[in-house]
């Protein structure tokens, strides 16, 4: 299996459990790995046989930019299942992290992954 990628996508969500989280939006950071077999796609150069990171990053963005989750837990199944359901994505790898919100850490957050590798 191929791997498409997506790293570093930055949106802007509300996101949290304290007070002040549920006011401001925060920036959460988004690194995607997706199954994909990209045999046909450069054999055409067809972008319909490809998977189009664009389109997935453009979903998620508007997806991510309007939800408001408690828990980054939350927000990473609903990220996955939008990607293997809506972009025919067998295997994906996603972590998610949220800069600033340990002091002195430049990141944390999450890593999972879904799917048959």
């Amino acid at each position: 299996m191929d791997i498409v990628y997506i790293r570093e996508l930055e949106i802007a969500v509300i996101i949290g459990i304290y007070d002040w989280e549920r006011e401001k939006k925060q920036l959460v950071s988004i690194d995607l790995e997706m199954g994909s077999d990209i045999i046909d796609a450069a054999a055409s150069e067809d972008i319909e046989k490809a998977l189009d990171y664009k389109a997935v990053a453009k979903r998620l963005i508007d997806y991510v930019g309007k939800s408001e989750f408690m828990l980054v837990e939350t927000l990473a199944e609903n990220i996955a299942k939008i990607v293997m359901e809506e972009f025919q994505v067998p295997y994906l790898k996603l972590r998610l992290g949220k800069p600033g919100a340990v002091t002195g850490s430049k990141d944390v957050g999450i890593m999972i992954e879904r799917g048959a590798k």
